[in-house]
């Protein structure tokens, strides 16, 4: 599984048992850590500020002899790396007290199997309690960029920061408290091209603080459009007045991937494989990650091992578009508030207390029934006034009717049941088409003439008609051109189906009395189908969409993809093989990929004249400023990207 091909880096951050001023048992624990790096393919370790000597030794930093022994802590780990006999050896960051002339530096050392590649000292005081802050250490923004011997190398330092880059993702670091600043050096480091932040980390710990630490990690990350490695000192620092738990934390882009457990009497090591091509894709979308070149940034090229991990260490939403379960209560209920919000002010602006909805006993229609009901309530308008049609036709079941039927019933909703067999049969007469014939002419002309009945009856009670439609079929077509793909207002529009079909559950199980939720239960267990094709001869659905267009839930995961993230066919193809590992095999999801991006490209002349309707994700197809694509591309630069 080549993870750098797709455009990810497995990095690690870990927290080594340590004794305080004992150099060498330091870099003997730093070095096993390594060694289980390795074992797991890690590409970027970042181990805790000072973890050469302990960050707890007080005025013994003062002692040449530590310093020394720092040094050859450092030089022995280099050789260490470059050795590499069990696998390719990552890029390590560890932390050290070094003395240049007559001042000392707290640094994070840079170091691979090339050698030590830079230094970068840290330019903030330390605000840990009962500490004398600069007692010890000069900071490292009165330091000049410099070059110093070490073990035979002449390694960079470079107290305006250091770009450090990989063939697959550049990276800067900063130290401890300098994330608590109020402008880090990491928001410098990410506007000149660092995706990955390391923070060597020194951080006691006080009821409380976790979160808080927890928290700025998250919003740093999120804030530079980056991957934040934070490594924080752990056992074996000394509890003389503070305690260390050895907290380690990996965000990305605001989403926290993993996370060490605290108090350990052990070495600690947590692993992440980081999305930089997402990170990229978000940046250049931002506009805010215009680079500008300063004096003092110094940029290294380093090597690193491509990898092919058995395993990935992350795990793929399959259904991105459903919120996970603990918030799930939060993010449904604020879904639903846009989507009733959009149409009540939709109906104030009209001066419209009248609504026309068509009721198929399918989920979209019920969605967009239960919006109008709450739009109704909110404005304190009579549910009467919402005229729920029903419009059977040569598919139509005698489940998806009654349900409909019943749905209406137990919202208290107008309803008015028109037949259209006869008026369809009529039309095929006047343009000479076979009814026999169970073409796109036979189904289209159902569907727009339940879009003519809606429009009237609207002009007739002086009513809105209310759209059902939802995004998925947008995105791949699915639906009649000025038929039900028209409407006065779509509730639905930024809803993809799954998501319509977890909203619908949700409001069954939270908002529905007992009678609607049995009826909405049932209108879930319904497979999805325009029901256009006359009924099996059992009375079943003939016409269920996914065996013509392929599962929902893999649709949705491409369009995912491809809209939030802009990602190539064959970076979508392997991820959704991660994410449905066990459920669709390599073949199947190709097949339903190849077919996305053909309806996708080739219908979207329906997405360019859309109604109004909100938005209520990240992703969204209107043609107003979310999604703007010209209605005659080619897919050809896509479909040849599944064949590479």
């Amino acid at each position: 599984m080549e993870i750098n091909r797709h455009g990810f880096l497995r990095v690690g951050a870990a927290s080594p048992k340590l004794k305080v001023a004992d150099c060498g048992h330091n870099v003997a624990e730093i070095k096993e850590v390594i060694e289980r790096a390795r074992q797991e393919e890690v590409q970027l370790l970042c181990f805790p500020e000072l973890c050469l000597t302990a960050s707890s030794c007080g005025d013994l930093f003062l002692q040449r002899v530590l310093q020394d022994k720092a040094l050859e802590a450092l030089s022995e780990l280099s050789l260490f790396l470059k050795r590499g006999e069990s696998g390719a050896s990552p890029i390590v960051l560890v932390g050290l007290p070094l003395r240049i002339q007559n001042s000392l530096y707290n640094v994070a050392a840079v170091v691979s199997a090339e050698g030590i590649l830079g230094m970068v000292p840290k330019g903030s005081p330390s605000s840990r309690d009962g500490s004398p802050g600069n007692r010890w250490f000069t900071l490292g923004k009165h330091l000049e960029c410099c070059t110093m011997e070490i073990a035979g190398e002449d390694v960079p330092v470079s107290p305006g920061g250091m770009i450090f880059r990989t063939p697959f993702a550049h990276f800067g670091v900063e130290i401890g408290e300098e994330l608590w600043a109020p402008v880090p050096p990491s928001s410098e480091l990410a506007m000149q091209g660092a995706e990955l932040i390391f923070n060597l980390s020194a951080s006691n710990e006080l009821v409380g603080k976790h979160d808080y630490r927890k928290a700025l990690v998250k919003q740093q990350s999120a804030r530079c459009h980056a991957a934040y490695i934070y490594a924080s000192a752990g056992f074996g620092e000394s509890t003389t007045d503070l305690v260390f738990s050895g907290d380690c934390l990996i965000a990305e882009n605001g989403i926290l991937l993993a996370e060490s457990p605290r108090f350990s009497l052990d070495s600690e090591l947590i692993i992440a494989d980081i999305d930089v091509e997402a990170l990229r894709h978000d940046r250049l979308n931002s506009h805010h990650f215009t680079t500008e070149a300063t004096d003092d940034l110094i940029e290294v090229d380093c090597h690193l091992d491509t990898i092919s991990p058995a395993t990935t260490h992350r795990s793929f939403n399959p259904h991105p578009f459903i919120p996970p379960a603990e918030e799930r209560d939060a993010r449904l209920s604020e879904l639903f508030a846009i989507q009733t919000h959009g149409l009540a002010k939709r109906l104030v602006h009209t001066n419209i207390q009248q609504a026309v909805i068509g009721i198929s006993g399918g989920l979209d229609s019920t969605l967009a029934l239960l919006v109008v009901a709450n739009t109704f309530d909110r404005l304190g308008l009579p549910r009467e006034n919402i005229h729920g049609i029903t419009m059977p036709g040569f598919g139509t079941t005698r489940r998806t009717f009654n349900n409909g039927m019943a749905l209406m019933r137990e919202i208290g909703v107008t309803i008015k049941e028109i037949p259209i067999n006869d008026a369809v049969s009529q039309h095929f007469k006047d343009i000479g088409h076979d009814g026999n014939n169970h073409d796109v002419t036979y189904e289209n002309s159902q569907a727009r003439e339940r879009t003519q009945i809606l429009m009237d009856y609207a002009n007739r009670v002086g009513g809105l008609v209310i759209g059902t439609g939802n995004m998925s079929e947008l995105a791949l077509g699915w639906t009649t051109y000025n038929g039900d793909h028209m409407s006065m207002y779509a509730v639905n529009t930024g809803v993809p189906k799954t998501l319509v079909a977890t909203l619908v559950l949700w409001l069954a199980d939270n908002r529905a009395e007992e009678g609607t939720r049995s009826v909405l239960h049932d209108i879930l267990d319904t497979p999805f189908s325009p029901e256009l094709l006359p009924a099996k001869g059992d009375g079943s659905i003939a016409q269920e969409t996914e065996q013509f267009v392929g599962p929902y839930e893999l649709h949705d995961f491409f369009l995912h993809r491809v809209l939030r993230y802009g990602d190539t066919p064959a970076r979508t193809h392997f991820l959704a093989e991660q994410a449905f590992a066990g459920r669709y095999n390599s073949k199947e999801i190709e097949k339903w990929l190849k077919l996305f991006y053909q309806r996708f490209f080739a219908q979207q002349f329906k997405r360019s004249c859309l109604p109004d309707g909100p938005k209520v994700g990240s992703v969204n197809l209107s043609p107003r400023g979310s999604w703007l694509m010209p209605s005659d591309a080619s897919p050809s630069l896509w479909l040849e990207g599944l064949n590479t």
